[in-house]
């Protein structure tokens, strides 16, 4: 069968249908929560060369639309019918991005010749490690993070490799979920392999290979008409994560963003250096690693959702990471975090559209949900292990429309877990799970509200894990008038003299009766909220999303007695005097933090970092801040009191580096 247009279509839509039903399979024969109900996993279908060309439409996570398995699948001379290879090993190939993310592919053969791969990867609740459920951002090495399994053939012509499987069964703390998912791993490609073999045998063999091409083409001309009608120009714009370690300081994420026609550069260059945590990112530099384009596939998909997501969606573009950074780790720093700073990335992208296509673009979405996971004992004494459910925040608000509540932004592909489904696996009991009121940021369309759980532990000896925590010192940033957000929180025996305020920790110890209560971030606001609507704050307040007493002091709307007084808010509204906003709104904790830290001390912080050697770099960072905190010459210039201090830092610690000026940015 000749490929033509409609016929690409239809095999756009077999191939999407084949990748669904990998993802139906996974999804329902999977053991644990985080994959059967949270839907922490991904299935594709890629080129002999490794580009993915079919993902599912409904199901898993959408961040590896755009994968290239390339650098997996060379890493073997030959493939013959019925291998299967895996991997979780964040520095071979760059594919599995963090140890829990178990990634296997499977040749697909049609009588005799190679024609695609299966692949897939899920996240597993705990691969061993230093810590339960193997992440915490206080982990330095990924020796730290649970057993690694370089590229092997799990399964060779059909045959199960027996010492692979005992290897990874040894060193997990879950070896009987870990199996059982697995397995749900392999019968998802196998499902693929057989959808795939289906197809050929309707459109030809070669009519297959060359439609494939045609599929990534076309999604590549897709992408190219919509940066054709993004402005030229260079966007600068960057955003902290609360923490670049345990109790540390702020990490910057920072992205210049050059849009040239229909191709476009996303430059993280000032971002920070590689932590001596596990927040770090392994991409390996390649300028087109899913996780740093993750940001820019939703910009593409927000422009146009008829857009197909492939790799060819990603052809236009091309990242610049500077090795030894935050978005370029070097081995052997820890990466089990990265998908805090991913988040981080696609904020900032979104950030940098915004001042291209500011009618378009939403505001900042939370980017730190809470991962939260339980390890416990039931009571007949069998150890226990959970995901019991992301905790975040709401999408956005838009230039449209509010934010969606209680999941959306960079994370909102997470579904939560039914807590009669964690009730039952795990022995504890819920006290709370809904949306939070007056989380979201005031604007003329509010951001989304986000969620709060607070559970009670029942067993001793349970830890608690939150990865991912993050908005609780600096929060999601509001546009055109629009309100920050409001800061997570995480609480041990919330209202009781017990009380401990946990800020962003990621592990707790809890005892029987220990209440926990996790509140995500919000998202910001979109627009004036004096412009909003009076009635549609009068319905938040009825539904419970936003409290009288907010609906005065940010919206000027009046609510007395359950009813709506629209004369006393019109007084109340004329009263107040409209001044023009920025474009951003980013509340009072960055605010100050940028009045000293601004974009130009910056620029001369990383020009120095980068002379000197990587695994000085984090160290420096946190002794350049102490020094920029101590300083008392407030009046000298930036410039000056900066090149005193790494001066001054070069002869303390016998730095082996010789000076050499640098260039600075002169836009403040």
């Amino acid at each position: 069968m000749a490929i033509d247009q409609r016929n690409l279509q239809v095999l756009a839509n077999f191939c999407g249908a084949a990748a669904d039903a990998m993802a139906f399979t996974l999804m329902r024969t999977a053991h644990s929560a985080f994959v059967k109900e949270t839907e922490d996993f991904s299935c594709q279908i890629v080129t002999r060369e490794g580009l993915a060309f079919g993902n599912p439409r409904q199901f898993g996570a959408p961040w590896y639309s755009g994968i290239d398995y390339g650098p997996l699948i060379e890493m073997f001379d030959s493939y013959s019918e019925g291998d299967i290879c895996i991997t979780n090993d964040p520095y071979s190939g760059y594919v599995a991005t963090h140890t829990p993310d178990i990634h296997i592919w499977k040749p697909v053969f049609y009588e005799g010749k190679l024609a695609c791969f299966a692949v897939g990867h899920i996240h597993n609740t705990d691969v061993g490690g230093a810590v339960p459920a193997s992440l915490s951002r206080s982990l330095t090495e990924i020796e730290q993070e649970g057993i690694r399994i370089p590229p092997v053939k799990l399964m060779e012509r059909g045959v199960m490799n027996a010492f692979v499987g005992r290897v990874l069964r040894t060193n997990v703390r879950l070896p009987d979920q870990n199996w059982g998912d697995l397995n749900a791993q392999i019968a998802s490609v196998n499902v693929g392999e057989r959808k795939i073999l289906e197809i050929i045998h309707r459109f030809g063999f070669d009519a297959f290979i060359d439609g494939v091409e045609q599929i990534l083409d076309y999604a590549e001309q897709q992408a190219r008409a919509i940066l054709r009608k993004v402005p030229d120009g260079s966007y600068f714009f960057a955003d902290y994560a609360d923490e670049d370690s345990s109790g540390g300081r702020p990490c910057r994420v920072a992205l210049t963003l050059r849009v040239r026609g229909d191709e476009v550069e996303l430059d993280y260059t000032g971002s920070d250096p590689q932590l001596g945590s596990s927040l770090n990112m392994p991409t390996g530099g390649r300028e087109r690693h899913p996780l740093v384009m993750v940001g820019l596939t939703y910009v593409l998909f927000t422009l146009n959702n008829n857009l197909l997501l492939n790799a060819g969606t990603l052809r236009p573009a091309r990242a610049i990471l500077p090795e030894g950074s935050i978005v370029n780790a070097q081995a052997p720093a820890a990466v089990g975090m990265r998908s805090l700073i991913c988040a981080m990335t696609q904020i900032v992208t979104v950030g940098a559209f915004s001042q291209a296509l500011p009618d378009l673009m939403p505001a900042a979405s939370p980017g730190g949900n809470a991962i939260m996971n339980v390890k416990t004992t039931a009571r007949n004494g069998m150890p226990v292990m959970a995901s019991i459910g992301p905790v975040g925040g709401g999408g956005g608000g838009t230039p449209f429309c509010d934010g969606s509540d209680g999941a959306g932004g960079a994370t909102g592909f997470l579904r939560n877990t039914p807590i009669e489904i964690s009730e039952a696996e795990v022995p504890i009991h819920f006290l709370r799970y809904g949306l939070c009121p007056d989380t979201g940021a005031p604007g003329k369309f509010r951001g989304g509200l986000s969620a709060v759980m607070e559970f009670r532990v029942s067993a001793p000896g349970t830890v608690v894990t939150a990865r991912n925590r993050n908005r609780s010192i600096m929060p999601s940033w509001g546009v055109r008038g629009a309100q920050a957000a409001k800061l997570s929180q995480f609480v041990k025996n919330p209202d009781q003299p017990e009380e401990v305020q946990l800020g962003n920790a990621d592990l707790v110890e809890c005892h029987p009766g220990d209440v926990i209560r996790v509140v995500g971030p919000g998202a910001g606001g979109y627009g004036d909220p004096l412009e909003r609507s009076p009635e549609a704050v009068f319905a938040d307040v009825r539904q419970g999303y936003v409290s009288p007493a907010s609906a005065m002091a940010d919206y000027g709307v009046v609510v007395h007695d359950g009813m709506l007084d629209l004369e006393a808010t019109k007084r109340q509204r004329a009263s107040r005097a409209r001044r023009p906003a920025p474009h951003f709104t980013y509340g009072r904790e960055r605010m100050e933090f940028e009045q000293i830290w601004t974009k130009k001390r910056f620029d001369l912080l990383t020009a120095f970092l980068w002379q000197m050697p990587v695994q000085w770099r984090f160290f420096l960072k946190h002794r350049i801040f102490e020094a920029v905190e101590q300083s008392t010459e407030t009046e000298k210039p930036v410039e000056a009191q900066m090149v005193e201090i790494f001066e001054a830092l070069r002869k303390q610690y016998a730095l082996p580096i010789p000076y050499r000026p640098f260039t600075v940015s002169q836009q403040d």
